[in-house]
């Protein structure tokens, strides 16, 4: 940690605005009846799919938003028949959400066409050094995204 506040103040900004160029690139690379989906769609989505029925209240600490952010989210995702609810087993006063299989195939498809395009650009633009940093990267930002100050 530095005592001196602006190169974090700094690069804090620059990876804002890198972060939203690549989210935005990345938007753009999947077909265009994907783009109907919220990235917050699309990330609760894929958390489901990958770590197993959820809690809303789990789902919106995990995604770092507001359960009512969640709960809308949830409803486009059940209204699209991408989710589904039930009792939760040991807790019958919980609702887990689900995937089903058609929020399934669609987790599959989305990222497939972005990996590959972001991949494709890693590999034409950057030295194997440069991909060793940006995978010490990727997991520096995922720890910030979980630091709770």
């Amino acid at each position: 940690m530095t005592s001196d506040p602006r190169p974090a103040a700094e690069a804090a900004a620059q990876l804002m605005t890198a972060m939203t160029r690549l989210r935005a690139r990345l938007r753009t690379e999947s077909a265009p009846d994907d783009r109907q989906w919220a990235w917050s769609q699309l990330t609760t989505l894929s958390r489901i799919v990958k770590e197993g029925p959820a809690t809303a209240s789990e789902l919106a600490q995990a995604e770092h938003v507001r359960r009512q952010s969640m709960a809308e989210t949830l409803v486009a995702l059940r209204t699209a028949g991408l989710v589904s609810t039930t009792k939760d087993p040991s807790d019958g006063r919980k609702t887990l959400i689900h995937a089903t299989s058609e929020g399934r195939a669609l987790i599959e498809t989305i990222p497939a066409a972005r990996v590959a395009w972001l991949g494709g650009a890693i590999e034409a633009q950057l030295r194997a050094d440069e991909c060793e940093t940006l995978l010490k990267a990727a997991a520096i930002m995922n720890r910030i995204a979980d630091i709770d100050i």
